[in-house]
């Protein structure tokens, strides 16, 4: 059995770091040692674990935590796609957010991870045609997180939602890979129209707190929305916008803006 713990360790070092951070955890502050073991230490891995934290959050009267439980559990042995995106989702926390210095604490805390994963879940059964229960699980992260996003949009890995709180993401958005958004960002349509009428969010973006996205538009990889703008046209890659109606002030500033988390216009990275 070590020997088989010390190879998957090295398969998996997020989650091994995860462990290990637990147990300092524990040690520090025993009065955290029941949670801490029930959400972590009682697991073999992070698939199992990430189920029992959605299933913690999501349950109500109308849903046991057995049954969400069950329901993540098989997503995630379904899709195994779901945990790696979680793992990008927590190395993308740790990295960017300077109030996040153990890879513990999204797991535990931060609900921004948490919504997530729960919308991860979400996804897995709307692409499954299980669509009510899809919509369980965005009605639950609505009333528990404050972010209410359809179970059909899709998003990559390495999403970085700091403070997260009133989100709204539209059934046709697409989120790509590594974008940070900050709280308050509407990503929505125009009116009354149907079909494709939401946000295609490129990889790297950064989106600041307060932002509205709306419509059926592209934003370019590597850009910055500058905070309070209001999108409705297509943002070219690597520049920012700013504004109501949000124009082009200038370039990124950097090659990654949803890395550097620089929000300062006009500001370049060194």
């Amino acid at each position: 059995m070590a020997k088989t713990r010390t190879h998957l360790s090295k398969l998996d070092p997020v989650w091994t770091q995860i462990v290990s951070e637990a147990r300092q955890a524990v040690d520090a502050e025993p009065l955290l040692g029941g949670m801490v073991h029930a959400c972590i230490l009682h697991h073999e891995t992070l698939e199992a674990a990430l189920a029992y934290r959605i299933a913690q959050k999501m349950a109500s009267a109308e849903m046991s935590e057995q049954l969400i439980r069950e329901i993540a559990d098989a997503a995630y042995a379904s899709d195994p796609s779901l945990a790696d995106s979680a793992r990008a989702d927590i190395s993308a926390v740790y990295e960017r957010d300077p109030a996040c210095h153990r890879y513990i604490q999204p797991l535990l805390y931060f609900k921004g991870f948490q919504a997530i994963q729960a919308h991860r879940v979400a996804n897995w059964l709307w692409r499954e045609g299980r669509r009510d229960l899809a919509y369980f699980f965005q009605m639950r992260m609505s009333e528990q997180f404050s972010v209410d996003i359809h179970p059909a949009c899709r998003i990559g890995k390495g999403l970085f939602l700091d403070h997260a709180h009133s989100l709204v993401f539209g059934e046709t958005a697409v989120i790509g890979d590594n974008v940070s958004i900050l709280h308050d960002v509407t990503l929505g349509g125009t009116g009354k129209e149907d079909e494709d009428r939401h946000p295609k969010i490129g990889d790297g973006v950064l989106i600041g707190a307060g932002a509205k996205v709306l419509g059926n538009i592209k934003i370019g990889c590597c850009s910055r929305i500058a905070a309070g703008s209001v999108v409705l046209a297509d943002v070219p890659p690597a520049t920012t916008v700013a504004g109501v109606p949000a124009k082009v002030v200038g370039e990124a500033g950097c090659s990654q803006p949803s890395v550097s988390m620089n929000q300062l216009i006009g500001a370049r990275d060194k």
